[in-house]
């Protein structure tokens, strides 16, 4: 039961928070504090999920089915498309990228939205 809550607790959280984004007229103050909790949030799920289920079973998912298959490219997809919308801003923050890429590489979007707060204090702070 607790399992399939988090899917939904999950999208609720997308929903919210994509949508607090959107229609904000200004930039959110201390905004950079939403990524570095939703990276320290994941990394903890992440770090309950290899400690419960072993790091095979991510490659396991991806690659047991099409549909497994397909959310696999779908997040090497979504993750590049982010990395090339924020390679500019990181660039133009001071931020080497070249020494992201090997933590967003190997975590995904953990080490990505820590990479996002960073730029997002970096910016707040100029």
């Amino acid at each position: 039961m607790f399992q399939s809550l988090i899917p939904i607790a999950a999208a609720v959280a997308f929903v919210l928070t994509t949508t607090v984004l959107t229609v904000g007229a200004r930039p959110v103050r201390h905004g950079w504090l939403i990524p570095a909790a939703a990276s320290a949030a994941f990394l903890a799920f992440s770090v309950h999920a290899i400690w419960t289920a072993g790091l095979g079973g991510v490659w396991q998912e991806h690659t047991g089915s099409a549909w497994g298959n397909q959310i696999w490219i779908d997040l090497l997809l979504a993750v590049t498309i982010g990395w090339y919308l924020m390679l500019p801003r990181a660039r133009a923050a001071g931020m080497r990228p070249a020494a992201w890429l090997p933590l967003v590489v190997l975590s995904g979007c953990v080490g990505f939205l820590a990479m996002l707060a960073r730029l997002s204090y970096l910016e707040q702070h100029d």
